[in-house]
């Protein structure tokens, strides 16, 4: 049995000076935990988005009427409240599992071996996107879910789901420079498909704040446009993107690219094809509940597809390196 060694009170000042660095110093974490733990704070920002959308298709986003606290006299939710009480400080919790996830994989990139500084800054740029958020969340409770504040608390989840896919990406490579491994066309191309990508999801967002779905059963103002036209320019936004995205697919073949990109625009291609049967769908049942979550789940996996595509247009030395023991479980690290 392996003794646990005690806590000096130098120990005990260091951890409390730079915990990181004091942790680090102790824990050397294999290269997968690394990245399951980047995927995991990927995984909660999709998990964020989506029950913030069950919060407003089931008219609870006003079941907590103020913030940072549920009401003006309770921190957490009441009976009085209902099950929209219990469904909005259920979503302000989820906000704490987010920042646990997005906390381990800070620790862990900081403490991996050789320490990488690149992909330290951007757990903490998901850090401080979460808590700008959650700033923007309460402020769109104190205005009355104003669908302006609503359509930029999503845009900015969708920030945070790019730097998370970012790191997670980077977590899989080393810190060399990138190779491309595709010509400037082709990456020009793809640029055109991000743009497009971006302003799909804006216009996606306008859609959301001129429909019937108002986040909350009382009066709820709405962006004063016809929606129902704009989700027809929203459609031909998404038209856009599948013709970019094929376009893309036929280049890749043509001018013999490697694997990476060819599945990872295969796979958008897949992604989209699902996200639009969803959406056509959704348009002519009037919008049920159910489909309409299960479209904002389909615009982050596009979202996440497409920044994959974008990264895959170049290649970087793998940061792990298999040392003697790791393939049976050791843990083997090198200091910073």
């Amino acid at each position: 049995m392996v003794r646990v060694p005690k806590l000096t009170p130098a120990d005990a000042v260091a951890a409390l000076r730079n915990p990181l660095a004091f942790v680090a110093a102790r824990w050397t974490p294999h290269p997968r935990t690394v990245r399951r733990a980047t995927l995991a704070a990927l995984v909660m920002s999709v998990v964020i988005v989506v029950t913030g959308g069950a919060v407003r298709l089931t008219s609870s986003g006003l079941g907590c009427p103020t913030w940072p606290t549920c009401t003006a006299d309770s921190l957490t939710t009441t009976e009085a409240m209902g099950v929209h009480g219990a469904i909005e400080f259920g979503n302000r919790m989820l906000t704490y599992v987010l920042c646990a996830a997005v906390g381990w994989a800070i620790v862990a990139a900081r403490a991996a071996k050789p320490w990488r500084r690149s992909l330290t800054r951007l757990g903490w740029a998901q850090f401080w996107v979460v808590m700008g958020n959650a700033v923007l969340g309460g402020v769109v409770v104190l205005v009355g879910l104003n669908p302006y504040t609503v359509a930029a608390h999503f845009l900015l989840s969708s920030a945070l789901i790019a730097v998370a896919a970012l790191m997670w990406q980077r977590a899989r490579e080393g810190d060399a420079e990138p190779r491309p491994l595709v010509g400037p066309a082709v990456r020009q191309l793809v640029w055109f498909l991000v743009l497009a990508s971006v302003l799909l999801i804006g216009v996606g967002t306008i859609v959301t704040g001129a429909g019937p779905h108002a986040g909350d059963s009382k009066e709820v103002y709405r962006i004063p446009i016809d929606w129902e036209t704009v989700a027809k320019l929203h459609a031909v936004l998404a038209w856009i993107v599948v013709t970019l995205t094929f376009a893309l697919w036929f280049v890749l073949k043509a001018v013999d690219a490697p694997r990476g990109p060819l599945a990872r625009s295969r796979d958008l291609f897949v992604v989209l094809l699902a996200q639009g049967v969803i959406g056509y769908v959704q348009y002519f049942t009037h919008l049920p509940e159910a489909l309409v979550a299960l479209h904002m789940l389909g615009s982050c996996l596009v979202w996440i597809a497409v920044l994959r595509v974008l990264l895959s247009l170049r290649e970087r030395a793998d940061a792990s390196v298999e040392l003697p023991g790791q393939a049976a479980g050791v843990t083997v690290g090198s200091t910073a």
